[in-house]
């Protein structure tokens, strides 16, 4: 089944104080184009992030986007072992100056040093990313999976109304193909009746001359080959609605040639009925290639 350019996915995570937030859209675009949006802290997830992300989607406009917060810890407090050294050391050497002075000083408590700044820190815990990090990429492959789903139940919708549009065209097709055979009698007997005209009005023509434009000019006016392109083309947009996988750019090129045909059709017409049905033919294709540019 064809799946749409277009979908959304989010979902949020969690570990120690951090959480987090996923995002995952696409739009149409003509080739696959990745737009990837992590803090650079997270070492390696936006690298892994572009490695897998082509394994399951082909074409389209894909946004990432992920947003990480972190809690406020009210960790206990811990002392700092390298500060506390240095107080004591410098408590050390004061007091003995003091006594080679003979001066006495007042006992040190260890309140007073514990009132000293930077004695005390709040315990952080380990911001070591790799574990956060793992956790994302396993993560991820579920939101690709729901993304997934989301253009999946898009391109049904868009391959119900792709077939609804060429059955359109088929009906259509068939019309041109019952005017074509009845105005053939009709575009015969207004070639004679030129050219008995022309060989009436005009003295010394080469009547075998004049009826070879005029035959050439039948030939020209007849739409049993763009009417059988047009049949071919409904059986190739079918089969290729009917595959799995990225087929979006082959119903674009095929649109084109929808278009040409009904075009030369429209030209060649010279019957008022003919020509009403092949501008509906293009009104048609014209429908069905502004919905084939969401498909992926």
């Amino acid at each position: 089944m064809i799946r749409s350019m277009t979908g959304f996915a989010s979902a949020r995570g969690e570990r120690g104080p951090h959480s987090w937030a996923w995002e995952l859209r696409s739009v149409n675009s003509k080739g696959l184009d990745l737009r990837i949006r992590v803090p650079d802290w997270l070492e390696g997830l936006e690298a892994a992030l572009r490695a897998d992300l082509p394994k399951s989607v082909a074409r389209g406009s894909v946004t990432v986007s992920l947003r990480v917060s972190r809690a406020e810890e009210t960790g206990g407090l811990q002392l700092n072992s390298a500060a506390l050294d240095t107080a004591l050391a410098a408590l050390s050497e004061i007091e003995d100056r003091a006594m080679q002075r003979g001066v006495t000083l007042a006992p040190s408590k260890a309140s007073d040093l514990l009132a000293l700044r930077g004695m005390l820190e709040v315990s952080t815990g380990d911001d070591d990313p790799a574990p956060l990090v793992a956790q994302m990429k396993s993560e991820f492959s579920d939101l690709v999976a729901a993304f997934l789903q989301m253009r999946g139940t898009e391109g049904q919708a868009l391959h119900s109304i792709l077939n609804g549009q060429l059955d359109t065209v088929e009906t259509l097709t068939a019309q041109a193909a019952g005017l074509a055979e009845a105005r053939t009698a009709q575009v015969a007997e207004t070639l004679k009746t030129n050219l008995a005209r022309v060989l009436d009005n005009t003295d010394g023509a080469d009547a075998d001359r004049v009826a070879q434009e005029l035959a050439l000019i039948a030939v020209k006016s007849d739409v049993t080959e763009e009417i059988d392109r047009l049949k071919a083309h409904v059986a190739a947009a079918r089969d290729l609605l009917a595959q799995n996988g990225a087929v979006g750019r082959k119903l674009d090129f095929l649109m084109q040639e929808f278009n040409r045909e009904a075009n030369t059709l429209c030209s060649k017409a010279q019957n008022t009925e003919l020509t009403a049905v092949g501008l509906e033919l293009k009104a048609v294709i014209d429908q069905m290639r502004e919905q084939v540019q969401n498909v992926e």
